[in-house]
């Protein structure tokens, strides 16, 4: 099970946050028995045929008729793929508890096709396998599952729900959504479609896939909550749902009540490994462009603008004379990007998308990647208290992020000027522009605001500083206005960012 590593402002602590592809074929077995109640003061009466007057009561609605007509579209993915020699499992890796019937079942048996990572999977094996979920989205075979399903994938089959077993070639993948297209070859599969509208909070959903090897698992819940960020990558917008899913289900399909796709499961929180109720799909609106490319060319393009770009909190808001937070603050563009190239500037803060307005850094990312390289966008900016509107033509996205900053070593010279407002140390920059963190304290206000030693302070209240000295004639000149936080940029080897201290702590 992998697992994904969100930072300290996103939503889920980075060990409880699983994707649902699993190496292993488990068996789950549960089941609560519940005995009728009996009155010890009900007289004694002629013995009735229950069911039958259990006939003539109102029905509860089900999801049996949708079921019906949506199952034969879910598959099941097994994957082959090339993986290190792994030592035995110890018997704490069981999914089972300790002395269950089930453990000692595969105790003695093991599991299905020596699952990888139960007591009698070989030891030093070369190959490993995978399971996930997919499901077709045309007659012609074509199938949408996660890419972390099959990324290593050296062979990929799919199992219908009628039994047939079939070999599928991988179209295309996205890491940076992990969605993936593969392909049957034959046509007149049964398929399903995406949904054209998003989902409210608290719509019942239908969950179907392959958890634990055991396919066709169908589950039901509601939608929880929408435009999740779980760590997962820049365009993290998942819709949370808590119909139970577990290892297996990565890559397949979550229902509407109209038998249309809204999303594709991905990961799961939770502190066991197991379903809690909390899961994560991939909205229908993501997978259509995403899967539009990857059967057009096999790859996807993304719009890019060049720049570093960060949440506008409160505090920064308030530095800038924002009435609210919102947009998008640009942190640094880089140079010879799209976005230097058409004026954009470090400190601008980025409101609207061809008017459509900027919610946060996040919204951001996703409107400009879901737009083609070439394009002509026109962004709103906020900048010194003032709106512009700037044009620009997008970029193509690169494989790498290239807008980071430089990350050499700063050579530290002999501390000539301490800050205990801040708890920070700092020096000169010499050569380099700012100054230089060479030493914080740990009980300051600067430590709890992530500054380390060897960042470089370039400007403090948007002024420019080269000495210790103009750090603190801007601190003051803040504290003269009447803000009550100030706003820094710092370069650091993470990239550069804004940081806005209150001046109360300074």
């Amino acid at each position: 099970m992998k697992q994904a590593n969100p930072t300290k402002a996103r939503i889920l602590p980075m060990r409880r946050l699983a994707l649902l592809a699993t190496t292993v074929a488990g068996l789950a077995v549960g089941g609560i028995l519940v005995a009728p109640t009996f009155s010890p003061y009900a007289p004694m009466a002629q013995a009735q045929n229950l069911s039958q007057e259990a006939q003539h009561l109102a029905r509860p609605s089900g999801f049996a008729d949708i079921v019906e007509k949506v199952k034969p579209a879910v598959i099941s993915v097994r994957v082959k793929m090339r993986v290190d020699a792994q030592p035995t499992s110890s018997d704490d890796e069981m999914p089972f508890p300790k002395g269950s019937p089930m453990e000692k079942f595969f105790k003695r048996f093991g599991t299905p096709e020596g699952g990888q990572g139960m007591p009698n999977a070989p030891r030093g094996r070369q190959f490993g396998q995978a399971q996930g979920s997919g499901f077709f989205i045309s007659a012609d075979g074509y199938a949408v599952t996660n890419n972390h399903v099959v990324e290593k994938a050296t062979t990929v089959e799919i199992s219908t729900d009628d039994g047939k077993v079939h070999t599928a070639k991988v179209i295309g993948t996205d890491p940076r959504t992990d969605l993936a297209l593969i392909k049957v070859d034959g046509n007149n599969f049964p398929y399903v479609k995406l949904a054209e509208a998003s989902p409210r909070i608290g719509d019942w959903v239908l969950a179907v896939g392959n958890p634990f090897g055991l396919g066709g698992t169908v589950t039901a819940g509601i939608v929880s909550a929408r435009g999740r960020d779980i760590g997962a990558g820049p365009y993290d917008d998942f819709l949370q749902i808590d119909a139970p899913v577990n290892k297996g289900n990565s890559g397949g399909p979550t229902f509407n009540t109209e038998g249309s796709v809204i999303g594709v499961n991905t990961a799961i929180f939770s502190p066991s490994g197991g379903s809690v109720g909390i899961a994560f799909a991939i909205p229908a609106e993501t997978v259509k462009s995403v899967v539009a490319q990857l059967k057009d060319k096999g790859t996807v393009t993304r719009g890019w603008i060049g720049v570093q770009i960060q949440p506008v909190t409160p505090e920064i808001a308030d530095s800038l004379g924002m009435k609210k937070p919102g947009g998008a603050l640009v942190a640094e563009p880089q140079k010879d990007g799209p976005a230097a190239k058409a004026g954009i500037q470090s400190g601008d803060v980025i409101t609207a998308v061809n008017d459509n307005p900027v919610a946060d850094a996040r919204d951001l990312a996703r409107k400009i990647g879901g737009m083609a390289p070439g394009a002509t966008v026109k962004l709103g900016v906020l900048r010194a208290g003032s709106e512009k509107m700037l044009s620009l033509t997008l970029g193509e996205l690169p494989n790498q992020r290239e807008a980071r900053a430089d990350a050499k070593d700063q050579q530290l010279e002999k501390k000539s000027s301490n800050e205990p407002r801040l708890g920070l140390s700092l020096t000169p920059g010499g050569s380099e522009p700012g100054v230089v963190v060479a030493d914080v304290d740990p009980s300051g206000p600067a430590a709890d605001f992530g500054f380390k030693a060897g960042d470089v302070i370039l400007e403090v209240g948007g002024q420019t500083v080269a000495t210790p000295a103009e750090v603190g004639k801007a601190l003051g000149k803040a504290r003269e206005d009447g803000k009550r936080s100030v706003l820094m940029r710092v370069k650091s080897e993470q990239g550069t960012r804004f940081v806005a201290i209150p001046l109360g702590r300074a």
